[in-house]
């Protein structure tokens, strides 16, 4: 009986700890984890279970190695806001599925897609076939962005963005026929005079350009 109050305890006091340190990881949907982020709450839920089930072993070396996860966590993911390539190498890039109305198998195979996953997911989109969609993005998250055709299809997916986190972005801005002479003529009339100083720039499907400057 004294074990299984030892137990009830224990469940008690890592609930409360398991929150304040999913808290300072930050909030995420469920949807919208990274692999990084998958990976960590995986280990911190089975050394959760190993501290809870092992009353043994004590609080210090229970928490210790979630405080190094979450930490660790907490450090890659402040590097990946100030770093693209990281942010990449964690995340991993958007890849396009199909392009211009054409399914690209290579890329489908790199990412280890098939036909059966693309079709589901376009019928998910209330997409009755491949042939009616123009775009289909495959997020990080694992999310497909499927953007149907219309009767005058579209070049590119709006909203396109031109600068994020003061970084151009610069597949987005030649496929909209852009370059960077035009994009910080367009800063320049807003009074901006330096790409870093935008979080968000995007060119907005009935061309304006929306920009959002960073907080002081």
């Amino acid at each position: 009986m004294e074990e299984l109050w030892t137990i009830i305890y224990r469940t008690i006091i890592v609930y409360f700890f398991l929150l304040v340190v999913l808290r300072m990881m930050g909030k995420r949907e469920i949807g919208q984890l990274s692999v990084l982020d998958f990976v960590i709450s995986i280990m911190i839920a089975e050394l959760a279970v190993v501290s809870i089930e092992d009353i043994h072993v004590s609080y210090t070396k229970a928490f210790t190695p979630i405080i190094v996860l979450s930490l660790l966590q907490i450090l890659l993911a402040v590097w990946s806001l100030k770093s693209d390539r990281m942010r990449h190498i964690l995340d991993g890039k958007p890849t396009f599925l199909i392009k211009d109305g054409k399914i690209d198998e290579k890329a489908m195979k790199q990412q280890r897609y098939n036909f059966d996953d693309l079709l589901m997911q376009i019928r998910q989109k209330d997409i009755k076939d491949v042939s009616d969609v123009e775009f289909a993005i495959l997020e990080p998250s694992g999310e497909l962005s499927v953007f149907e055709k219309k009767e005058e299809a579209e070049e590119v997916p709006y909203p396109l963005p031109f600068i994020i986190d003061g970084h151009i972005q610069w597949d987005k801005l030649k496929m909209a026929g852009k370059d960077e002479l035009w994009l910080r003529r367009e800063l320049h009339k807003t009074g901006i005079d330096h790409v870093r100083m935008v979080s968000y720039c995007a060119l907005r499907e009935d061309g304006v350009l929306y920009i959002d400057e960073k907080n002081d």
